[in-house]
């Protein structure tokens, strides 16, 4: 079920890749899971911050790569449902299966959750969520370790693609996953199965070649490449899709070549979900926009625009959305930088509880683009 687009943006993100300036000079690896373990538990508030499932994924995370026991406490305090979710156990058992960790409190419900990771072991692996929970927030828990085990892995996940609360398919393939690559990440990823928001039912698959990367500098957008837009329905007319793109064409003034649309029928649906992308040189913005019974296309259109139209309208090069999720990788990397216009809730929680594990630290200074994150060795 991909498309042109699909196509279109890949060459794009190889093109990006190609042009990119990394730092010349590598920085200390931090200590990951083939290295001496750290056998002090580690006791973090679920309630920090943002106070959702970013610090259980994050924690996670790094807990596997450095063999970490961690206690995990009022996960998820600061939403209307707090505890594990099926999203959030399946990244805990998602975690646990690759790292032959103990666990206690790995429930539904559970506000505390105790996790003793033992080995990372790499290979073919298969989770299913069994909602329209995002397959995308379990493949980021994992990916990080593997990138760094002794052996390939593959990775089959079933469960939602394009959620309100997480990173479309979309987003993960074609903003994050180029960004990913530039720093020398071996990553193949397939949307094998669309599953919308609140059918679920997709299916994705990533294949994962471990290997060291490099330290990324994204101080820049380069230069504006255009604006793309993808609709996507199931269940609905398909007339949805077509008032849709026709807004977002209207707005940015966009050719038919822009412009993209895909009837899933019935089998996910009733689903509908528009993205919009701006594609520059050094980095893509996209903005998701879900569509809502009694809503017109037009509205739905219109939210993204609006997200779109204030990252093009600024200079910083990384968005919202993308900023919290570099910080992995750059630790992973041992370095790193960006720039982004504001800092979120979930960057900042991100930075705070990366900065209580050993190994580089975030720092986050104000620019005057906005704000400068880099990722830096830890003195000694």
């Amino acid at each position: 079920q991909q498309s042109a687009i699909s196509n279109q943006q890949s060459a794009i993100s190889n093109q990006q890749s190609a042009t990119r300036q990394q730092p010349a000079t590598r920085n200390q690896q931090p200590t990951t899971n083939n290295q001496q373990p750290t056998t002090q538990m580690l006791t973090i508030n679920g309630a920090a911050g943002e106070g959702g499932g970013q610090i259980l994924r994050t924690a996670l995370s790094l807990s596997v790569l450095q063999r970490r026991p961690i206690r995990i406490e009022n996960i998820r305090a600061g939403r209307p449902k707090p505890g594990l979710m099926r999203q959030h156990l399946t990244c805990v058992k998602a975690a646990a299966q690759i790292s032959a960790a103990d666990v206690r409190g790995d429930v539904l419900g559970s506000t505390t959750l105790e996790f003793h990771p033992r080995a990372l072991a790499p290979g073919h692996h298969h989770f299913a969520i069994g909602t329209a929970g995002s397959a995308m927030l379990v493949l980021q828990t994992v990916l990080p370790p593997l990138l760094r085990a002794d052996a390939p892995s593959r990775i089959t996940i079933e469960g939602g693609t394009h959620n309100p609360l997480a990173p479309s398919a979309t987003f993960f393939e074609h903003a994050f996953l180029p960004r990913l690559r530039e720093m020398g990440a071996r990553v193949v990823f397939d949307c094998e199965r669309v599953g919308l928001f609140p059918a679920g039912g997709g299916r994705v698959v990533m294949t994962v070649e471990p290997g060291e990367l490099t330290p990324l500098s994204l101080l820049a957008r380069g230069e504006r490449i255009g604006i793309r837009a993808h609709a996507l329905v199931a269940g609905v007319p398909e007339h949805v899709a077509l008032r849709e793109l026709t807004h977002v064409a209207d707005r940015f003034r966009l050719r038919r070549e822009h412009l993209q649309h895909t009837d899933l029928g019935n089998r996910t649906g009733p689903g509908n979900v528009l993205s919009v992308i701006a594609q520059y040189r050094n980095v893509s913005e996209i903005a998701t926009a879900f569509g809502q019974r009694g809503v017109p296309a037009e509205a739905v259109a219109e939210r993204a625009c609006d997200e779109i139209k204030a990252y093009v309208d600024g200079t910083a090069p990384v968005g919202e959305h993308l900023s919290d999720q570099l910080l992995l990788p750059m630790w992973l990397a041992g370095g790193g930088e960006f720039l982004t216009a504001a800092i979120s809730g979930h960057l900042q929680t991100n930075a705070d509880l990366i900065n209580r594990f050993d190994g580089p630290r975030v720092e986050i200074h104000p620019d005057s683009t906005g704000h400068r994150v880099s990722v830096r060795a830890s003195p000694g």
